[in-house]
């Protein structure tokens, strides 16, 4: 809803050093600051996606960190932003959040160098943070070719499982793998910022493996198809789609992109829920040329992504995403 709310406000004058802003709805602000050099800049909060607060915390850090490495930025510190019912909640518990999202930024190398906080109805954490990143090796959402193949670094389901989460359904096993994902840094970025071949990255995030796909080819004005069977998934998120699980965020992702979808037919309507299924501290999906899309899986599976695979393709053609 922000962005387009921000499209409606007067545009700035234009600013030569503003290398990215909000017109492709890129994961991270870019602006010069000289030749070689750019800042990045990006901030995310929520409220609990989980009950245990220092878990929270880790959560809601790696979720904002990843916004940075999704340009193929190095984050260099972060602002810690907290909003709590101070009269319903122990400030050891307020401490808690704030010590899981610290830990996560020691383990990122980042240093959390203040804050602000104030007392609200529900309980927010998330961070603003600063990257740099090298001019020449920045990533957005934008620059797919056809022909290029398409990479996801995580598996999905985070979404159906938070929700479990809240309603006291979701097994230790799936907490841990839960947590296991969702703590999982994309600080891959960095390392894939390298390579020419990646002509386009973003994460998945609140809008869906189809969502973000869908602006990514909005934006590079190709299509895509997917190989339904290629796509990880989270062991207890599709256990829990399976069984009829569905969250309004995933429905309204759905009205929000299905112009340009195309699913087939005989798709189960899990698998329709999935798709569109709102990630926390989600994957990288990364558009790559395929002569180096081996390379670039063998360097995701060496840094412990293990169910990186190859999801599917671009094509030339309107910007459609088929799904068979």
């Amino acid at each position: 809803m922000l962005r387009e709310l921000l499209a409606t406000l007067p545009k700035p004058d234009h600013n030569a050093e503003l290398l990215v802003g909000n017109d492709t709805g890129d994961d991270a602000a870019i602006y010069r600051i000289d030749e070689h050099r750019a800042l990045v800049a990006t901030t995310d909060f929520f409220m609990p996606v989980v009950d245990d607060p220092f878990d929270f915390g880790r959560i809601a850090a790696t979720n904002a960190l990843s916004d940075v490495y999704a340009v193929g930025g190095r984050p260099v510190l972060a602002l810690a932003i907290c909003g709590m019912p101070v009269d319903k909640i122990p400030t050891q518990t307020i401490q808690r959040v704030l010590a899981g999202g610290a830990t996560v930024c020691k383990d990122a190398g980042v240093p959390v160098a203040g804050g602000h906080s104030i007392d609200t109805l529900e309980p927010i954490y998330g961070l603003a943070v600063i990257g740099l990143v090298d001019i020449d090796k920045i990533k957005r959402n934008v620059g797919v070719r056809p022909g290029d193949v398409l990479i996801l670094g995580k598996g999905l389901g985070t979404g159906f499982m938070s929700n479990a989460v809240k309603s006291g359904t979701l097994s230790d096993g799936g907490y841990a793998e839960l947590l296991a994902a969702t703590t999982r840094l994309n600080d891959i970025g960095m390392a894939l910022a390298e390579r020419a071949d990646i002509h386009a990255m973003t994460d998945v995030t609140g809008f869906g493996l189809l969502g973000h796909l869908s602006e990514v080819c909005m934006s590079s004005g190709v299509a895509a198809r997917l190989d339904l069977d290629a796509i990880p998934l989270l062991a207890a998120g599709r256990a829990l789609a399976e069984s009829g699980v569905n969250t309004g965020a995933a429905s309204r992702n759905r009205m929000a992109f299905f112009e340009n979808v195309e699913l087939s037919a005989e798709l189960p309507q899990w698998w329709d829920n999935m798709l569109y299924d709102p990630q926390t501290a989600g994957p990288l999906l990364v558009a790559c040329d395929p002569a180096g899309a081996d390379e670039i899986l063998a360097m995701f599976h060496a840094e412990g992504f293990d169910a990186a695979a190859v999801i599917g393709k671009c094509t030339a053609g309107d910007p459609v995403i088929t799904v068979g």
